[in-house]
């Protein structure tokens, strides 16, 4: 089983030709309404993928927290949620339907009113699983506790670290893997939105004792474990429709190649070929694969290579 800690939330995406500037109005946007939220997605993901998967987060008493259990009722999702008097979480996503590239904006609500005490109530779940996921949609310190719970009760962590956060000296003690993209890496090594090279960041971060999967989009990925370096190449796709869920089936199936043992390269791998299959369906839950469509576009992909440290 695999615990994932992390957000839920409404996703509000418009899509447009091309994205406003500042103080500029653009019409002709195309609306559509959806459940969304990384630990909610991670934790579809996980379960579409054919493990059991356990999910902690925080909702509103409200239609959109209603929806969200009959979602996870659905697509076989235990669910944690905590209720709070605050409205369940929603992001405003805008997306370029030239590139499929997204921008996002999200009101926390019930995501930011949790609290440590609540997190103890998924105690025996995290001790109990064989990986936990956090994502940081919620407070740092209930995700901290989380990781403090797993390392407590032996269970190996994945920090999908978005948004980022610095971290301090011995929060990196709590961390077995960390999946940041290049943006998120220079927050994690202090140099904010830097121009430090991509293979720089993540080795880095691996100074810090964790595994390092940087995730670069359209141009693969960068594996650091044992001293080792592995570039992950992009997988081809036919075209790109939206970037909204792709990092989700990514950590979905890292989590999943894990857990069945895998190398951390070969699990990368594996989370390339699903993310590349999220960004050629359009909104977020649609688009996390099955393990058949894994599996097909593994067939066509190049493996890693390994690169000098």
């Amino acid at each position: 089983m695999i615990a994932v800690v992390g957000g839920y939330g409404v996703g509000m995406t418009m899509r447009v030709d091309r994205a406003p500037a500042p103080g500029e109005t653009v019409t002709g946007g195309v609306l559509s309404v959806g459940p969304g939220g990384k630990g909610s997605n991670q934790a579809i993901g996980i379960a579409r993928l054919g493990r059991e998967s356990a999910l902690f987060t925080g909702i509103g008493d409200d239609a959109a927290g209603r929806d969200g259990e009959d979602l996870w009722a659905s697509e076989r999702v235990v669910s944690a949620a905590v209720m709070t008097a605050a409205a369940t979480m929603t992001g405003f996503i805008i997306v370029e339907e030239t590139s499929g590239e997204n921008s996002i904006s999200i009101a926390p609500g019930a995501l930011a009113a949790l609290t440590v005490a609540d997190i103890e109530g998924f105690r025996d779940t995290i001790r109990e699983a064989d990986l936990l996921v956090v994502s940081l949609e919620i407070p740092w310190a209930v995700a901290r506790r989380a990781l403090q719970l797993a390392r407590e009760g032996g269970t190996r962590t994945l920090l999908n670290p978005a948004p980022a956060i610095p971290l301090h000296s011995d929060d990196w003690a709590l961390i077995d893997v960390i999946t940041p993209n290049s943006t998120e890496a220079a927050i994690l090594t202090g140099d904010g939105y830097g121009d430090g090279s991509p293979m720089a960041l993540a080795l880095r971060i691996a100074e810090h004792g964790c595994d390092v999967v940087l995730t670069l989009g359209s141009e693969g990925a960068i594996v650091v474990t044992g001293g080792e370096v592995t570039r992950i190449h992009p997988l081809p796709v036919s075209r790109v429709v939206d970037t909204t869920g792709a990092g989700d089936a990514f950590t979905a199936a890292l989590a999943v190649a894990l857990v069945e043992n895998q190398p951390l390269a070969g699990a990368a791998r594996f989370a390339a070929a699903a993310g590349a299959h999220a960004v050629t369906i359009p909104e977020v839950v649609p688009s996390l694969p099955r393990r058949s469509d894994i599996i097909a576009l593994l067939d066509t992909a190049q493996l890693g290579t390994k690169e000098p440290a």
